[in-house]
């Protein structure tokens, strides 16, 4: 829409992953360094995590296009709602195999022969898993056994875990122990700074075409900061929206005017203001359902309660039982006896004549 108009070759702020717009924040280049150890140093595990849009899945886009090699070999899940032998079978499906009809020792003895197979070949096994937070604890204990896979010296497949906060609280469980001793790295990538989305959206619109041309006025940074909390995806969407409303309104760059009409377009909140919203309101999901759990718990109780009141009348009620049975066995000798001598017949009086 606004391509010829900016004098742009392609959308600078494209939601879909694209290796060329990476921009290498401190952070993101910090974690892409801890993925590439994790590779090329045979160090076994790493987990990387970060919120929803930070980056995580392009990252992993770059690394792939960088493992080129013959002699790496790599697996990547990104659907990972699956139960273990869903997972193990997604594993070998990309390794090259057609694993369906196997049970479930059958897949993980086909596993390990291929991986140790191919480590003596000299080959690098890697095992990517995107949104790894969604895994089960039973998909995470096989993925432990798999990186269990060790010689005297170095590991047989690398492993790198990927996903949202939640995934370093489900490594923090107990039963996770021997899994989390196994993770050599963990990195969470933090929200870029106010600088850096000013580095940000200049590196964005320079890939685009617009050389050094300054499309965004310093003045619209702190407040693409204050709106998107300096998460980018949510920068990508406000400065494209952002262009869109300059486009329309025939403006040669986007200031704050237009920034804010895009803001106003998009209907947002600040960002701070947003997240402490989505707290509130899982806070009261919560105790809404402590609430509930207590209400019903005290109905349960008083049901108890009842039936056990009940159970100590039994006696009582039995006792009452045989009394009115003895009381009813009288009333009906009583009738008996009524009804034998209604009976029977008068005796008359008889005189004698002399």
């Amino acid at each position: 829409m606004y391509l010829e108009y900016f004098n742009l070759r392609e959308f600078p702020f494209r939601l879909t992953p694209d290796t060329e717009f990476l921009y290498m924040s401190s952070v993101h280049a910090r974690a892409k360094a801890y993925m590439d150890y994790t590779v090329w140093n045979r160090e076994g595990f790493v987990v990387i995590s970060g919120e929803i849009g930070c980056g995580k899945t392009l990252l992993i886009q770059k690394l792939l296009s960088e493992l080129n090699d013959e002699n790496v070999l790599v697996a990547k899940v990104f659907q990972t709602q699956l139960n273990e032998v869903e997972f193990l079978q997604a594993v070998l499906v990309e390794f090259g195999f057609n694993p369906f009809n196997a049970q479930k020792v059958e897949l993980i003895d086909m596993l390990n022969t291929f991986l140790i197979e191919n480590f003596l070949k000299l080959k690098q096994l890697v095992l990517i898993v995107d949104d790894a937070h969604n895994l089960s604890m039973k998909v995470l204990e096989e993925i432990r056994m798999l990186s269990g896979l060790e010689t005297q010296k170095e590991k047989v497949l690398h492993v790198i875990l990927v996903g949202q906060p939640p995934l370093a609280d489900m490594l923090e469980a107990p039963e996770m122990e021997q899994l989390l001793q196994r993770v050599r790295l963990r990195y969470h990538i933090k929200a870029l700074s106010q600088e850096e989305i000013a580095d940000y959206v200049v590196h964005r619109l320079r890939v685009a075409g617009a050389n050094d041309r300054v499309l965004f006025t310093p003045e619209t940074i702190p407040l693409v900061h204050k709106y998107t909390g300096g998460v980018p995806r949510l920068v990508n969407t406000l400065c494209d929206t952002a262009l869109v409303c300059a486009y329309a309104d025939g403006a040669t760059q986007v200031t704050a005017t237009e920034l804010n009409a895009a803001v106003e377009e998009l209907q947002w909140i600040p960002y701070a203001k947003r997240v402490s919203a989505r707290r509130l309101k899982g806070q009261s999901s919560r105790k809404n359902g402590a609430q509930g759990e207590t209400e019903e718990g005290a109905e349960s109780s008083a049901v108890t309660n009842r039936l056990n009141q009940l159970d100590a009348l039994v006696p009582a009620l039995g006792l009452m039982s045989d009394r009115m049975a003895n009381i009813e066995m009288l009333l009906k000798r009583i009738a008996d006896s009524l009804t034998a001598t209604e009976a029977r017949p008068e005796k008359k009086s008889i005189k004698r004549e002399n």
